[in-house]
């Protein structure tokens, strides 16, 4: 056990120098970073919400907006089914959380039900559903009106549908803000939680969370203005949107969409080159630069609407055919406000209407009173231990302690090296990560007691001692590591924080106080041969 091969002896010492390398750059000011070459690390804890501070948001989604849009979009399937099989019908309207309509010819309800129960389509429950779910069910309710009636079962999975598209909608807005290590998970069953730490302007991050990013182009309506909508009504197929700029300006719009803004490729902030103002340049993938096409060159010298979250912020005419599927929107755009609409029509429409329902900050000054409180007690605690180690134990003591101070060290390093935020539950991981490494040397260096005491010799004892030690200490960090997985997998935010800083000290652990201790104490025994334990 005493003896290393030296290919052992290499990657030990490779270990130990890869990551005091990725711990170092901790210590380093920002300007210091930036002058490293680039092969040199230079990745940094960084820290959580408590500690330096940032924005903390709950939203809720809006399931009655998710329960609306379903409906108009079943309605608009009876409407077909009926149409594509001839079948009359009358009175068909929402009620509630149901469609109803009548059928005219009452012989024809039977027809109608079979046709209509292809909307009966089971929806996926979830991974641990034991079956899929029915969303819709058909009902004939008599005097020839047939329902067809959302379940609870269908809206709520509707609704985890929606939480987790708007979590990676959310995700890529907010990278595209360049935030580093956000925190977005789901609360419950229709909530979504943000943190992100060291944001100070949480006004923007407002905006852009809340923000549908719905964007369609449309046809404008020119058989009469706004206005006159307004006063005699909108046609059937037509509706009154205001004007982004100005509330009491409106816009007739028809109602279907020329192209969808899912069919967006790419959205950039810009300047026009004519004006120099500020603009947002899209473009639109294959099928939706064909759609593009096809609309502009029917439809020269008219006016279009582009509107986004239901009001026009835009109303240009077209000039000419738009070929190439790419093409700008102008407004009164701050370099700002063009960029934050460039990041919402990347990252996506929100497939539901989101409210803020919580809304903190964590200031600096709470976050440094707890860095300096954690490293206070950190500090407290490492030389309370280094010393009652050295005191006990002697120069296999102070072995111990420098693989402790190595121990943390590489703890810090892989932390650094992941990208990781460090929170107070990290540090307190970080703590409790010192006190295993201290039990695993004390578990050592006992059992070298005792098989001194048997009458081995110095060198046998050490050597069992390691030996026999190694069971339990495995058995010891294995049973917390199961504790660690099962933290990450049933844990969020700062658990998980907690649960990832604990099984990588498990990890350092056994490495320093294992082999690295086992690596120091032989290279004392070759110097030395020792005659006696010397504890």
């Amino acid at each position: 056990m005493l003896h290393f091969a030296r290919w052992k002896i290499t990657l030990i010492v490779a270990t130990v120098l890869v990551g005091l390398t990725y711990m170092t750059p901790n210590f380093l000011s920002k300007s210091t970073l930036e002058a490293l070459p680039d092969w040199m690390p230079s990745n940094q804890m960084v820290l959580g919400l408590d500690l330096q501070g940032g924005a903390h948001i709950l939203l809720q989604i809006e399931k009655s907006g998710i329960v609306d849009d379903r409906l108009q979009s079943i309605k608009g399937e009876i409407r077909s089914l009926l149409r594509e099989d001839k079948i009359g019908y009358t009175g068909l309207k929402i009620n509630k959380n149901s469609i109803q309509v009548r059928i005219r010819d009452t012989a024809l309800v039977d027809q109608a039900v079979t046709k209509l129960e292809t909307l009966e389509q089971s929806v996926n429950a979830g991974l641990f559903a034991a079956s899929a779910l029915r969303e819709v069910t058909i009902e004939n309710s008599g005097d020839g009106i047939v329902r067809a009636v959302l379940t609870e079962e269908g809206i709520n999975a509707r609704v985890r549908s929606a939480v987790d598209q708007s979590i990676e909608v959310i995700r890529r807005r907010i990278d595209e803000l360049g935030t580093t290590e956000p925190i977005i998970q789901r609360e419950g069953a229709d909530r979504i939680l943000v943190q992100i730490p060291g944001l100070d302007d949480s006004g923007r991050l407002k905006e852009i969370l809340k923000a549908t990013a719905k964007l369609e182009f449309r046809m404008i309506d020119q058989s009469m203005s706004g206005d006159q909508a307004k006063q005699t009504g909108a046609p059937i197929d037509s509706e009154i949107l205001s004007d982004a700029e100005d509330e009491n300006y409106f816009h007739l719009v028809k109602k279907r969409a020329v192209v969808g803004g899912d069919e967006l490729e790419d959205s950039q902030q810009s300047f026009d080159q004519r004006t120099n103002e500020a603009v947002v340049t899209f473009r639109f993938n294959t099928s939706g630069a064909r759609k593009f096409a096809v609309a502009t060159s029917a439809n020269v010298g008219r006016p279009f609407a582009i509107v986004l979250d239901g009001k026009v912020i835009s109303a240009p005419v077209i000039q000419t055919p738009i070929i190439g599927g790419s093409g700008q929107i102008t407004g009164n755009f701050t370099p700002q406000s063009a960029n934050d609409l460039a990041i919402l029509l990347r990252a996506g429409a929100l497939p539901a209407e989101l409210t803020i329902v919580e809304e903190r900050s964590v200031g600096p000054g709470l976050g440094a009173d707890s860095v300096a409180s954690g490293k206070n007690a950190g500090i407290i605690g490492a030389i309370a231990v280094l010393v009652f180690m050295f005191l006990s134990y002697g120069v296999f003591g102070l072995i111990a302690d420098i693989a402790l101070v190595i121990n943390v060290a590489l703890l810090v390093g892989v932390l650094s090296m992941l990208g990781a935020t460090l929170t107070l539950p990290g540090i307190a991981g970080i703590v409790l990560t010192v006190g295993m490494a201290v039990d695993a040397n004390v578990l050592i260096y006992e059992r070298i007691r005792e098989e001194a005491r048997a009458g081995r010799s110095a060198i046998r004892a050490i050597d069992a001692g390691f030996s026999k030690a190694l069971g339990t200490i495995l058995d010891a960090n294995i049973t917390t590591m199961i504790a660690a997985v099962i933290l990450f997998w049933l844990g969020s935010g700062p658990i998980r924080g907690f649960a990832i800083t604990l099984a990588i000290g498990i990890l350092t652990t056994v490495f320093t106080a294992f082999t690295l201790t086992r690596f120091l104490v032989a290279m004392w025994v070759k110097s030395r041969r020792p005659s006696t334990i010397p504890m």
